[in-house]
C-alpha cells in the first residue's frame, strides 16, 4: 500500500496495481474453488455494480437504462449496443466527464503518448479496424489490473510446473509481436510497462508486425524467446519461416491472438516449432475475453465477462449453432462500459461439458478470420503481408472513416475507401494510394499495382465489412 496526503493533510491509503493484481487472483482462485455458483453470483454483482455506475455517471446510459430495475443482474434485460452507436455518443457513454472524443483523438495522434497516461489514470487504445470501422477507447486501471491476472492465470494453466521451469531455463523472455505505428492496446500496454521499468520490463520485447520478415527473422533469432504472444496471421508467417529453415527459435509458447486459427493452422504452428499452442479470442473492448484449452475451445473467462450468442434480433442461438452475431459484456472497464456489446463475431456455444475439465462455457469462433495477401515476386519465390499490416496503415491515416482491399489478380489490388463526413474524397484516396504503394515498396512488391475502386466497401453476410479480401476467396 502507498501513503497520500489529501488536502487537509490525513493520510490515505491506496493499493498500488501490484496489491490489487495480487487480490484480484486470489479472489479468482477462491471463487474456482468454491464452484459454478460462486462464480455466477460474482459475475451477477460486477454486473449489477456496474450497470448502476453506468446509470450514474454516463448520460448515455442514464438515457438507454430508463425504466430498467433498480438492480439489474441478468444481462438480458440490458438494450444492445455497438462501436458505431457508442462512438456516435463518445462524449455522453464515458463515466468521467473529462474524457472527451476531441481530447482523445488529440492523444492519439502523439505517437509519443503511445503507452502514456490519458489525463494522468487511462491508457488509451485504438482498434486496427479489422471489421473495417476504427474505435477509440480508454480503459482504467482496474480493467487493465483485472487483465493481467487473468492472463496470468491461463499462463500458469498452460504451462503446468514443469512448463515454468523449461520457461525459466530459456531465459523467461516474452516476444510480443505488435502493431508498433499506433495506440492499439498490445503495444499501449507494452509501453506502459515499458514506462514502469521494474523486471516485468526486462523479460519483454516488442517486435513490429511492420517489419520486412528478414529483419523480423533475424530480430527473433537474435532474442531468443522462450514465448512468442501476437497476431495470428504473422505467426503463421513466422511458421512459414521455420519450416523453410530460416528461423531457429526454440520458445516453450506460443499464443497467435487477434485472429482466428483452424485447427490446421494450430497444428501446423505446433509441428513447425515443436512446441504447445494456446490461442485467445478477445477483443480491445474486452482483452481478457476468454482463453483456449488442449481441445481447441475458447473458455470464456465468465467472472468477469459475460458472452452471448445471439441470432439477427438478440435472442440466444441454441449451444451447438453458430450465432449470427455475440454481445459482450466487460464487468471490469468503468470509465467507458462495454455492457451488451456487438462484438460481430459468430460463435458456437459448446452443448456439453469440454473434455479438458474446465467448467467454464466453452465456444468456438467463425468470424474474424485474418486473410493473408501472398503476392508473386517474378524472382521465383512469393512474399505474403498479413492484414494487420493493411489495416494498421489505415488506421494511421486520417479522415479514413471505411476501407476495403480485395486481391482481384495475383499482382492487383482493388481499394474501396469511405472518408470521413465532410472530408476531401481525392486527398483521402491519395494517402490511401501513397501509403499502400509504400508498404509494398518496403516489402519488395513494386510490381504490384493498386487500382481505385470507385464503389463503396462490399459487406459480408451479417453486415460485417471485411477489410481484406484474398484472391478467389
Amino acid at each position: 500500500m502507498t501513503e497520500v496526503r489529501s488536502p487537509r493533510g490525513t493520510t490515505q491509503r491506496h493499493e498500488t496495481m501490484t496489491e490489487s493484481a495480487v487480490r484480484l487472483r486470489r479472489d479468482i482462485r477462491r471463487a474456482r474453488k468454491q464452484g459454478r455458483a460462486a462464480v455466477a453470483r460474482r459475475r451477477g454483482d460486477r454486473l449489477a455494480d456496474l450497470v448502476a455506475h453506468a446509470r450514474a455517471a454516463s448520460p448515455y446510459y442514464r438515457e438507454l437504462y430508463r425504466g430498467l430495475p433498480d438492480r439489474v443482474s441478468d444481462p438480458t434485460l440490458l438494450p444492445v449496443t455497438d462501436k458505431q452507436k457508442l462512438m456516435e455518443r463518445f462524449d455522453d457513454w464515458a463515466t468521467d466527464r473529462a474524457v472527451t472524443l476531441a481530447k482523445v483523438r488529440a492523444f492519439t495522434e502523439d505517437p509519443g503518448l503511445i503507452g502514456r497516461r490519458f489525463l494522468g489514470r487511462y491508457l488509451v487504445a485504438t482498434t486496427s479496424g479489422t471489421s473495417g470501422r476504427r474505435g477509440l477507447f480508454v480503459l482504467d486501471d482496474r480493467c487493465m489490473t483485472v487483465g493481467s491476472a487473468v492472463s496470468s492465470r491461463a499462463l500458469a494453466s498452460w504451462l503446468g510446473p514443469l512448463g515454468v521451469v523449461r520457461a525459466a531455463l530459456r531465459g523467461g523472455r516474452f516476444a510480443q509481436l505488435v502493431a508498433t505505428e499506433g495506440h492499439y492496446v498490445g503495444f499501449a500496454g507494452y509501453s506502459r510497462l515499458m514506462h514502469g521499468g521494474g523486471g516485468r520490463a526486462r523479460l519483454l520485447r516488442a517486435f513490429s508486425v511492420h517489419e520486412p520478415m528478414d529483419r523480423l527473422v533475424a530480430g527473433l533469432d537474435a532474442y531468443r524467446p522462450a514465448f512468442v504472444v501476437g497476431y495470428a496471421s504473422t505467426i503463421m508467417l513466422l511458421a512459414a519461416e521455420r519450416e523453410a529453415g530460416r528461423l531457429h527459435i526454440d520458445p516453450v509458447l506460443i499464443q497467435p491472438a487477434g485472429e482466428t486459427m483452424t485447427p490446421g493452422d494450430i497444428r501446423r504452428v505446433a509441428n513447425a516449432f515443436g512446441t504447445r499452442v494456446r490461442t485467445m479470442y478477445s477483443a480491445t473492448e474486452c482483452t481478457y475475453l476468454s482463453h483456449s484449452c488442449a481441445e481447441g475451445w475458447y473458455h470464456v473467462n465468465d467472472d468477469w465477462a459475460v458472452l452471448e450468442p445471439v441470432d439477427a434480433d438478440h435472442r440466444p442461438t441454441p449451444a451447438g449453432e453458430y450465432s449470427h452475431t455475440v454481445l459482450v459484456s466487460n464487468l471490469a472497464n468503468r470509465v467507458q462500459p462495454f455492457l451488451r456489446y456487438d462484438l460481430g463475431d459468430s460463435v458456437m456455444l459448446r452443448p456439453d461439458p469440454c473434455p479438458c475439465g474446465t467448467p467454464s462455457p466453452a465456444v468456438r469462433v467463425q468470424g474474424r478470420a485474418g486473410d493473408v495477401l501472398t503476392f508473386p515476386t517474378g524472382r521465383g519465390d512469393d512474399v505474403s503481408l498479413a492484414p494487420l499490416a493493411f489495416s494498421t496503415l489505415f488506421d494511421r491515416m486520417p479522415d479514413v472513416e471505411l476501407f476495403q482491399i480485395e486481391q482481384t489478380a495475383p499482382a492487383t489490388l482493388r481499394v474501396r475507401v469511405v472518408g470521413s463526413r465532410g472530408a476531401d474524397a481525392e486527398r483521402v484516396w491519395q494517402r490511401a494510394h501513397e501509403g499502400l504503394t509504400r508498404l509494398l515498396a518496403d516489402n519488395k512488391l513494386d510490381e504490384v499495382v493498386v487500382e481505385r475502386g470507385e464503389e463503396p466497401p462490399v459487406q459480408a453476410a451479417g453486415g460485417k465489412y471485411r477489410t481484406v479480401i484474398p484472391l478467389a476467396a
